[in-house]
C-alpha cells in the first residue's frame, strides 16, 4: 500500500521575509506536499498571486481572508483571477473572522450566518468578473458548516477538536460529507520535537490566545471542554491572563493541535484524517523558537 501523501501547509506573508516565503513555496511543492493555504495575517491574497506564478501543481488558498476587509465586487475581480492564472489550483477561502479584528475595521457586523450568505450570494453574483474559484467558508459550529454544505465547495476549520469533527460535518448535506469534490481543511498548530512537553508548551502558547475569543470558548465547550473554558473565564473576570496557559489541560491540547516526535505527528495527520479531515494544513512552530527551523523539522518529518 502506497504512504498517504504529506499534509498541507500553513503560510503568511510575514514582513521582511516574503522572498524566503516564496523560496519556501517551491520547496513545499517540491516535496510534495497536499497544498498551500495562506493565512490572513499579512496579504493572504497578495501571497497567493505571487504562488500562482512561483509554484506550478501544487493547490494553495487562502485560509482565510475576511469578508468585510474588502468589497465584494473587489474581491470576485481578485479570485477569478487567480484562479485564471493558476489553472484552477486556487481556493478562496473566507470568513466572517472575529469581534476584535473587526472593530479595528470599524466593522460592527450583524449575525454571522446571515453575513456569510449574503457575502456569497453576492460574489456569485458580481457581473463581469470571470470564472469564480471553488469558494471555501471558514467554520466553527453546525450552522456555518451546513451553510458552507449548502453554498460553497468547502469548509475550512481551525484549532477545532479532533473528537469534536465528527459530529460536526453531519451538518453537511449526506451526498458531500466524505466527498471528494467538498475541500474538508483544519488548520492545526504543529511543532515536532523530541522533547514533548516543550512542544506542548508551544501550543499552548499558541492557542493561549484563541480562547480569549468568545466564539471559541462556546465552540470549546460544546466539543466537551466546558470546565477548562470556565476557568479561562473566571481568569479573565479576575484580570489574571498569566494563568491562562496552565488551564488548558494536556487532554485539550492533543485534541486540537499536533505536537511530539515525527512519527506522533504523523500518526496524528492520519488521525485528522480518520475523523473526516480530508486536508489537515499544518501550521508549523519549533521549540527552538524560529520559524525557519519549523519547516526544517516538518520537512524531515514527511520525508
Amino acid at each position: 500500500m502506497a504512504d498517504p501523501p504529506p499534509p498541507a501547509v500553513s503560510l503568511a506573508a510575514v514582513p521582511g521575509r516574503r522572498r524566503w516565503t516564496l523560496d519556501l513555496a517551491r520547496e513545499i511543492e517540491k516535496r510534495g506536499f497536499a497544498g498551500i493555504y495562506c493565512a490572513s495575517f499579512g496579504d493572504a491574497l497578495g501571497l497567493c498571486e505571487a504562488l500562482a506564478f512561483v509554484t506550478e501543481r501544487i493547490p494553495f488558498g487562502t485560509s482565510i481572508v475576511n469578508i468585510y476587509a474588502r468589497h465584494v465586487s473587489d474581491y470576485a475581480a481578485t479570485a477569478s483571477l487567480l484562479h485564471e492564472l493558476s489553472d484552477g489550483r486556487f481556493r478562496f477561502g473566507v470568513g466572517v473572522s472575529h469581534a476584535p479584528m473587526n472593530r479595528r475595521l470599524g466593522v460592527e457586523p450583524a449575525a454571522p450566518l446571515g453575513e456569510m450568505r449574503r457575502f456569497a450570494q453576492e460574489l456569485a453574483a458580481v457581473p463581469r468578473a470571470g470564472e469564480l474559484p471553488p469558494l471555501v467558508i471558514a467554520g466553527l459550529r453546525k450552522k456555518m458548516v451546513g451553510l458552507a454544505g449548502e453554498l460553497a465547495d468547502g469548509v475550512v476549520f481551525a484549532n477545532v477538536a479532533r473528537s469534536h469533527v465528527s459530529a460536526t460535518l453531519e451538518a453537511l448535506p449526506a451526498e458531500k460529507r466524505g466527498a471528494q469534490a467538498f475541500f474538508v481543511g483544519n488548520m492545526i498548530p504543529t511543532c515536532i520535537s523530541e522533547d514533548r512537553k516543550a512542544a506542548a508548551a508551544v501550543n499552548r502558547r499558541t492557542l493561549a490566545g484563541y480562547v480569549l475569543l468568545p466564539n471559541y470558548r462556546s465552540y470549546w465547550k460544546e466539543a466537551g471542554y466546558r470546565e477548562e473554558m470556565e476557568a479561562v473565564e473566571q481568569a479573565l473576570e479576575a484580570g489574571d491572563r498569566e494563568a491562562i496557559p496552565g488551564l488548558l489541560s494536556d487532554r485539550w491540547l492533543e485534541d486540537t493541535t499536533l505536537f511530539g516526535t515525527a512519527s506522533e505527528v504523523r500518526d496524528g495527520v492520519a488521525a485528522w484524517r480518520e475523523a473526516g479531515v480530508s486536508t489537515p494544513i499544518l501550521v508549523p512552530s519549533s521549540a527552538a523558537g524560529k520559524q525557519p527551523q519549523a519547516f526544517e523539522e516538518l520537512f524531515a518529518a514527511f520525508v
